[in-house]
């Protein structure tokens, strides 16, 4: 009975995190893709993170990005929506020593304008909606990496093209 009542609990477990997932992916920024490690590497290596940056990854997943900026000596924030891929994220911190810190927030409901780095792997609608909030806030130099996706209406001053399994990433300065 107890094994039984345990399969059950892990079964509604994946099922609220399908519901949740899709909720958000269909509605929110994107569904939760984790941008494969190497490519999240790459992220890092060509956003040229100095000691003492701040850096946010808005949609950070399970915050990969946000412990590799930390680990270059960037004062770095994941934001996560979704509870599930969250609580993941903060798992991973416990149980890998993963550095920077997570929040679980809307991020159009934050204070960016301190950002010297932003990091995003979201959907074309969104980053299209999003880059309002870009403009207004940011100050002048900080930079937005968009992993895969342009965003309409702003300029990338450098793209790195697909290469292999690494996606397109498009860096854009305010």
């Amino acid at each position: 009975m107890p094994l039984l009542l345990i399969t059950l609990a892990i079964v509604l477990l994946v099922i609220a995190f399908l519901i949740v997932s899709f909720y958000i992916g269909i509605f929110g920024a994107a569904p939760y893709l984790p941008t494969p490690m190497k490519s999240a590497k790459k992220l890092v290596k060509v956003a040229k993170i100095k000691k003492g940056d701040k850096v946010y990854d808005i949609g950070a997943g399970d915050g990969r990005i946000v412990h590799l900026s930390a680990k270059e000596g960037a004062n770095s924030t994941g934001i996560e929506i979704n509870p599930f891929v969250f609580s993941w994220a903060k798992l991973k911190q416990v149980l890998f020593g993963w550095k920077g810190k997570m929040v679980r927030k809307n991020f159009l409901k934050m204070d960016l304008s301190d950002a010297d780095v932003i990091f995003c792997y979201l959907m074309p609608h969104s980053l299209e909606k999003y880059r309002e909030k870009f403009q207004k806030e940011l100050k002048k130099g900080t930079k937005i990496i968009s992993y895969a996706f342009s965003i309409k209406g702003l300029e990338p001053i450098k793209v790195y093209p697909r290469e292999g399994k690494i996606g397109k990433i498009n860096i854009y300065e305010i």
